[in-house]
């Protein structure tokens, strides 16, 4: 024989397939007769682990003491060690082993795998051709060799098949350990648990109750104790046990997951009854030993508060609970806060909380504080309005006034901070910025606005408001136009001077705001702030959850203060200047109003308190962005009626280039007319031509043409197409005009710090196309400049609307007086009602000028008109109407 380690010979070497396949079949073959080694000595193995789930599934473990449970798993693990001792004689098979098995296995004679590495005994040329001949025929049967699968032959081993024993209680055990007094394979690790007796005449009622806020039902715990998993339980649960029955008070206990044990106190409202029960039977003469008993027949009621996890035990039954913890909510500014219109700070916000959050509100505290003044307010308090009520992810935004507290105009630190059901908060990263403020137009109510800011800031600095004030009243008679103001100021000054108190120093404050809005505002003010007052109201009513009685009066007075507020708003804007700088928003209008007003209180009587208190949210947040138009002064007013003036002229030139286009598109098609029915000798006079020429006395020919018509003659009919070609040459210079009458305006705008926009210099163009077509008497190529200059005008025209805005935008909101514009209102007062616009209308997109294809379509038309015309159709009513289309009669 060989060893594998020689060079192949015979059929190996003149076939390298075969020598591959039979190397792999030796290597299977060589692992089946491992596995038949090894699988002989396991299976001791596999009966001392079957014995020890067996044992622990059966409960062996934690029913035996602690020394026999130790000495019991001592013994497995001896007992596992001693039956790993047969496997030191393991071997890995040889190739001759693998050799013969596959032979065995295939039942093949001659040895046809050993023969192809043996050699002949006689080396002569006879006998190696003789057995090389007998070594391709034996090779030839390898081809498909099988090595099976390992056997073992384990009854050899085991004669009396006591392997099956291990297994059947294997499956027993399992099925075993899914019961309630099943054990575990980690019993015979741990202390075995403490053998309690229960007494089957007790009775046991328990069960936990979410928090009303988690919105969870009770959860009722099993009377057994079956519960293997622990319960999952919202934290802060209230767990209530109920015990009766025994003979004997039953001991509640909780024991926590670090092993300390609490007992459950009996409810307060249950111990008269057992003392009741007790006095009940003091008649009866019953013995002192006999009261307990007596007592323990009472039921008796154990309460807490679950807050860490942890397994009730009562009578021998174990409840496991595993608490989830109440996170503390989350909040976080949706942008960044900002001021509306009217001064009010708008908040946009994100709120999420795991059952939801109660509460949330804005803590505004001033950046610059001096730790010894005396502030004459407290900080301004600002109630976030959440959506809905427990809403666990939610997204708002509130509006609210605060600018007649004194920190309004002064740095401030915005905290949002919101609050759960459980009493957690949570806060949001500060945000600094500068408090919003009433914008004063009128300078004296500025400064009357500031008197009051001062002392209410800093009670101490008094004297120095008192200054303020007499300093405004030097010179009256050219600061302080109306008596009046005058007046209230000398009666502030003393109210200032005499003010000692806390409550005379609030009305001084109130009285002076009082001053300062209607030096501004007038009536506006007031209805401003009954319709505040009136929203609040109901709001805090809604949120009380107030009768419907209550909530009916509140919105009877929200309706009145809103309907005063808009009629004081209306009459204010009734004389306002329309403004250019009308943005793109919804419009406002008092219909709507009252549309939001109705829905508000159906929602409160039908009992969604929620939805109408966001609706009411979205109702002041409306009323807060409401503009409220002023006149505009000086610069500003030059400015703007400059501007209006270049509004009017661009207005003139789109006017007149229609009005151009109408003429030129005339024309032309009178001279199509003329020239497709070949007569080029008319009249001698046309309306158009007459509109652009006078007479010979001065008088307009379109009057001439008049007094022609009185005499029955059709001016237009006697025009031939040599007078139609030069009247179309003769609107060249009207072309002209317009193209530098843009020009003019283009350079005025420049002036003003304007840019003409694309669209100017693309009108321009085409209008000077349009001309150099007209002279030349092209009627066609014309119209169709003419309409993309007027389109590029209208675009132009957009442009230049939209640079005003931008410019009073930025005047609005850093203009020196903090003036407020007149807001976006589409030309319409604030309770929706149309106003006639000033200036010029640039059209809108339901105004087209014809494009190229349209014109296309209406000559095919006015084509298919003349050609019908031309058949001489037999009656006179209908060739009439065919010559009204081309408009030839």
């Amino acid at each position: 024989m060989t060893s594998p380690s020689r060079q192949k010979k015979g059929a190996f070497a003149l076939r390298p397939s075969l020598a591959r396949l039979v190397t792999t079949k030796r290597l299977l073959a060589r692992v089946v007769l491992f596995f038949e080694q090894l699988l002989p000595p396991l299976m001791p193995v596999l009966a001392v682990v079957a014995f020890y789930l067996c044992a622990s599934w059966f409960g062996v473990f934690r029913s035996v003491p602690d020394w026999l449970r130790i000495l019991l798993l001592i013994a497995f693990a001896a007992a596992f060690l001693s039956s790993l001792i047969p496997f030191r004689t393991l071997r890995w098979p040889k190739v001759a082993e693998a050799d013969r098995l596959l032979e065995e296995r295939n039942g093949l004679p001659h040895q046809p795998v050993t023969v192809q590495e043996d050699e002949p005994a006689f080396d002569t040329p006879f006998a190696r051709a003789l057995w090389r001949e007998h070594q391709t025929r034996m090779a030839e049967k390898i081809a498909a060799l099988d090595a099976g699968l390992p056997r073992p032959d384990i009854a050899a081993h085991d004669r009396f098949a006591l392997r099956a024993i291990p297994a059947l209680l294997l499956v027993t055990a399992f099925g075993y350990s899914l019961s309630i007094n099943g054990g575990s394979i980690s019993d015979a690790l741990q202390a075995a648990p403490e053998q309690v007796v229960s007494d089957p005449a007790v009775r046991i009622d328990a069960w936990v109750t979410p928090p009303s806020y988690t919105g969870r039902a009770p959860i009722y715990l099993p009377a057994d104790g079956s519960e293997q998993a622990p319960i999952g339980i919202p934290q802060f649960s209230g767990l209530t046990v109920r015990v009766s029955g025994g003979k004997t008070a039953e001991k509640v206990v909780f024991r926590k997951a670090n092993g300390e044990a609490r007992d459950i106190s009996v409810q307060a409202d249950s111990k008269p009854q057992q003392a009741a029960a007790a006095g009940g039977e003091q008649p009866n003469a019953a013995p002192a030993s006999q009261a307990p008993a007596s007592q323990a027949l009472v039921a008796q009621t154990h309460v807490m508060k679950l807050e860490e996890n942890g397994a009730l035990e009562v009578n021998g039954r174990r409840w496991s609970f595993d608490v989830l913890p109440d996170k503390a909510p989350e909040i976080a500014f949706d942008g960044l806060p900002k001021p509306s219109v009217n001064g009010a700070l708008e908040i946009g916000f994100t709120v999420k909380d795991d059952y939801g959050v109660q509460e949330a509100h804005a803590e505004i505290v001033p950046v610059d504080t001096d730790p010894t003044a005396t502030p004459l307010y407290p900080l301004p308090e600002y109630r976030l309005d959440i959506p809905r009520r427990n809403a666990r992810d939610a997204k708002g935004v509130t509006s609210r006034n605060l600018s007649e507290h004194p920190l309004a105009g002064k740095r401030v630190r915005i905290t949002l901070v919101a609050k759960d059901a459980a009493g957690q908060t949570g806060r949001s990263p500060p945000h600094e910025m500068i408090m919003p403020s009433r914008r004063f137009n009128e300078p004296l109510a500025a400064a009357v606005a500031e008197e009051r800011q001062v002392f209410a800031l800093d009670t101490r600095k008094m004297p120095q408001a008192i200054a303020l004030n007499e300093a405004l009243t030097i010179r009256p008679e050219e600061t302080i136009p109306k008596l009046t103001n005058y007046l209230l100021l000398e009666s502030a000054l003393t109210r200032m001077k005499l003010a000692k108190g806390e409550d005379a120093l609030k009305d001084t404050a109130q009285y002076l705001w009082e001053i300062a809005l209607g030096m501004e505002d007038g009536d506006l003010s007031l209805a401003e702030r009954k319709l505040r007052e009136a929203q609040q109201n109901l709001a805090d009513a809604l949120d009380r959850n107030a009768p419907d009685a209550e909530i009916k009066k509140l919105m009877d007075e929200l309706r009145k203060a809103m309907q005063d507020y808009m009629s004081e708003l209306a009459q204010r804007m009734q004389n306002a200047p329309m403004q250019p700088n009308q943005n793109a928003q919804n419009i406002l209008r008092q219909q709507d109003l009252e549309r939001m007003m109705d829905q508000i209180e159906n929602l409160a009587r039908s009992g969604n308190r929620d939805a109408a208190q966001q609706m009411l949210s979205e109702l002041q947040r409306m009323m807060n962005n409401l503009q409220a138009g002023r006149p505009q002064r000086g610069q500003q007013s030059q400015e703007n009626s400059e501007a209006r003036k270049q509004i009017d002229k661009l207005g003139e030139i789109l006017r007149d280039q229609q009005k151009l286009m109408e003429q030129t598109f005339r024309l032309d098609q009178q001279l199509r007319d003329r020239m497709q029915r070949g007569e080029p000798d008319m009249g001698e006079s046309d309306p158009l031509l007459d509109e652009m020429n006078p007479g010979e006395n001065g008088e307009p020919q379109d009057q001439q043409q008049g007094q022609q018509g009185k005499e029955g003659q059709q001016p237009s009919d006697q025009m031939t197409a040599e007078q139609l070609r030069e009247a179309l040459k003769q609107l060249r210079a009207h072309q002209d005009a317009l193209g530098r009458q843009l020009g003019e305006l283009q350079k005025r705008l420049g002036e003003m710090g304007m840019k003409p926009g694309p669209g100017f210099g693309q009108a321009q163009r085409e209008m000077e196309g349009a001309g150099r077509e007209l002279g030349q008497g092209r009627g066609q190529p014309a119209i169709e400049g003419q309409g993309r200059a007027l389109e590029a005008l209208r675009q132009g025209a957009r442009d230049m609307m939209n640079q005003m805005m931008q410019a009073q935008q930025g005047q609005q909101g850093q203009g020196p007086n903090g003036q407020v514009g007149q807001g976006d209102q589409n030309g319409r007062d604030p309770l929706g009602r149309p106003r006639r616009p000033q200036g010029p209308e640039f059209g809108d997109n339901s105004v087209k000028v014809p494009d190229e294809i349209d014109v296309q379509r209406a000559r095919e038309i006015l084509d298919a008109i003349r050609e019908k015309l031309g058949n001489n159709p037999p009656q006179e009513m209908e060739r009439r109407y065919l010559e009204r289309l081309l408009d030839i009669q």
